[in-house]
């Protein structure tokens, strides 16, 4: 529990007779299932050409942007362009993406989305097209619903992050691409991430050939009694044809994870 309380407020409190316990809880402040509640768009802006974004830092204080004209797909059709394309080294935050969405947002290598939520994922909510295997694409808070198929893509080398976040409603939250033209090892690490039903898998690795590896702490499940969603599904990725799957569950080198590790509720 949060330590830093008014204290006179407590006083107050108590001597009105309630008990040390409901003292502290009443002036603790909102609790972490507050903090991160779906907002509220400031506003809405139509986008019809994809919004470049160069590195460094761009606050975007909860616009909500919405595809037009050539951006105005909102299907799974494949190679649509992005709402948002950021450079290698861009961080964005505070950003509704909303629909159509087109393929949402495409990262060029090293970059941040922080605080950013998908309404109604389009083809996909963000792709990593990164070129080096040194970096890393950063999911930090925020969520995504109405994901017909993936939430997450990873075309490119390097390491995919994705933290405090939940997602509703999807088919896969994370995809290691299963048949791109050229191949890589792929990492992908996930903590502190709610799932609710109805849902796919949480990750999709190519366990073989290319030896990917899925890290996942913190994974809270809602709403799965039957647990169907598969926590981590293992395939043989391809250049060419349709990937298979290998199999699933915790092995200690690919998908690795403890049972200990997942929560149902």
């Amino acid at each position: 529990m949060n330590m830093n309380v008014n204290m006179n407020r407590i006083r107050t409190l108590l001597g009105a007779g309630l008990t040390l316990a409901v003292a502290l809880t009443l002036t603790a402040g909102p609790s972490p299932a507050a903090a991160a509640s779906w907002p509220a768009a400031k506003r809405t802006q139509k986008v019809t050409a994809t919004i470049k974004v160069p590195a460094g830092t761009k606050n975007y204080d909860f616009t909500r942007f919405v595809g037009s004209g050539a951006l105005g797909g909102g299907d799974q059709a494949e190679n649509q362009p992005p709402i948002l394309e950021l450079a290698d080294g861009a961080t964005i935050s505070n950003v509704i993406i909303g629909a159509p969405a087109a393929d949402g947002i495409h990262c060029r290598g090293t970059c941040t989305i922080k605080n950013v939520w998908w309404e109604d994922v389009g083809e996909d909510a963000a792709t990593f097209k990164g070129t080096r295997a040194n970096q890393t694409m950063t999911i930090d808070g925020g969520g995504a619903r109405k994901a017909a198929d993936k939430v997450f893509q990873h075309n490119g080398p390097g390491t995919f992050v994705i933290k405090n976040f939940e997602v509703e409603n999807f088919g896969k939250l994370y995809r290691s691409c299963g048949v791109c033209k050229t191949q890589y090892q792929r990492n992908v690490i996930v903590d502190n991430v709610t799932i609710k039903a109805p849902g796919l898998d949480v990750v999709g690795i190519n366990a073989t050939p290319y030896g990917d590896t899925a890290k996942l702490t913190r994974v809270t499940v809602i709403g799965d009694a039957a647990r169907k969603i598969v926590i981590c599904q293992k395939f043989r990725g391809t250049t060419v044809g349709e990937p298979t799957k290998t199999g699933s569950g915790p092995d200690g080198r690919n998908c690795v994870y403890r049972t200990s590790d997942v929560t149902y509720k």
